[in-house]
């Protein structure tokens, strides 16, 4: 990529901004839905103990909101480096309120290395709540994700049901 290029935040991304960027917007991607199914074993596990963080999944109808930021093309280099644990880079249209543009998306692909896959909540509870990496514990991902996403205005019931079902035990 030669110019300013969107990429899309779904999860970290969204409150936890370490690198330089031109413009930032609250944006979704339809089509898509974001889901606690992709192993940690470096920011938020360990390898013998990988905590669960999101990547998308396709869902015809679904609409994931996140934010949007535009970066300079030399920012692909850090990004690819802090998303290297399964994900990859999708393009994708990004909307905006009332605009649309083409953009990036990192999206952990079903058949990497570590994928984990849906489980039964309780099962993932517990998994999140044991689970630290060097970015810190599992539990405060999930913490900060659900904040996040209220401060867009954004809902998503998975995300919002592992919060719920965390701060009740």
């Amino acid at each position: 990529m030669k110019h300013p290029t969107w990429v899309f935040g779904y999860g970290s991304l969204i409150w936890r901004q370490d690198f330089a960027y031109i413009d930032s917007r609250r944006a979704y991607i339809d089509g898509w839905a974001r889901r606690f199914w992709q192993g940690s074993h470096d920011h938020r596990g360990v390898h013998s103990d990988p905590g669960r963080v999101v990547t998308l999944v396709e869902a015809p109808g679904k609409r994931c909101h996140g934010r949007a930021f535009l970066i300079e093309p030399h920012v692909f280099e850090h990004l690819d480096e802090r998303e290297i644990n399964g994900y990859e880079r999708n393009h994708v249209e990004i909307y905006f309120d009332g605009s649309q543009e083409p953009g990036v998306v990192y999206r952990a692909a079903l058949d990497n290395f570590a994928f984990l896959g849906d489980a039964p909540l309780d099962e993932m509870v517990a998994q999140i709540k044991r689970c630290a990496g060097k970015s810190g514990r599992n539990i405060d991902y999930v913490l900060e994700l659900a904040q996040s996403l209220r401060e867009l205005d954004a809902s998503d019931p998975h995300v919002f049901e592992l919060e719920a079902l965390i701060r009740d035990e």
